[in-house]
């Protein structure tokens, strides 16, 4: 475990107020509207609505961070949250969907290794959802990274292709709306990979 990592990601929370609904990520709202719920895993929650979009949805959802800040905003909002640092536990259990929508940070983290023990947990049929920033928007925290591309991401995985199959890898563009309510165009590096 990092303090640095837990301290800089409380901050980052404990700096703005908890949304009383927060939103969704689109590319997840999209992904997986058509799919039956089953368990589902959200790594990085952040403010949660991901996970409170699932569960509203019957999905049974298990929500990680590395900020007790981002846990505790769902507390009693019938989700199931875990703390972590990735960099030395994976949550346990098998799921029909493992959601990671912007799992970056300042600090060393195999994203790789990360993403390949999320394939791992899938059950049968379950999906991966990988989905990175493309560009930066002008609220962004490290408007100066390069992330890479969904192709670039599935080969650092290196998953079995007769185990796993890439179902999507592209980079769409939309306008995102930042915490002071200015908008802006970003693209998303969305990675969609089921396991057979």
């Amino acid at each position: 475990m990092s303090p640095d990592a837990v301290t800089f990601w409380d901050g980052t929370y404990a700096a703005r107020p908890a949304p009383a609904d927060p939103r969704p990520n689109p590319r997840l709202t999209e992904a997986v509207a058509t799919t039956p719920p089953g368990d589902a895993l959200d790594l990085g929650c952040g403010n949660g609505g991901d996970a409170l979009w699932l569960a509203r949805r019957g999905w049974r959802v298990t929500a990680t961070d590395i900020s007790t800040v981002a846990l505790e905003r769902l507390t009693d909002r019938g989700i199931t949250t875990r703390w972590h640092d990735l960099r030395d536990s994976f949550p346990p259990g098998e799921f029909d969907l493992v959601n990671a929508h912007y799992l970056h940070t300042p600090f060393d983290l195999d994203r790789a290794a990360v993403f390949r023990a999320a394939a791992h947990a899938l059950r049968p049929g379950g999906l991966l959802l990988v989905v990175d920033h493309g560009s930066a928007a002008p609220w962004s925290w490290d408007r100066q990274a390069r992330f890479p591309g969904p192709r670039e991401v599935a080969d650092a995985i290196a998953l079995d292709p007769t185990t796993w199959s890439v179902e999507r890898a592209d980079s769409p563009s939309r306008v995102a709306t930042g915490p002071d309510g200015n908008t802006a165009k970003v693209t998303d590096h969305v990675l969609l990979i089921r396991r057979a």
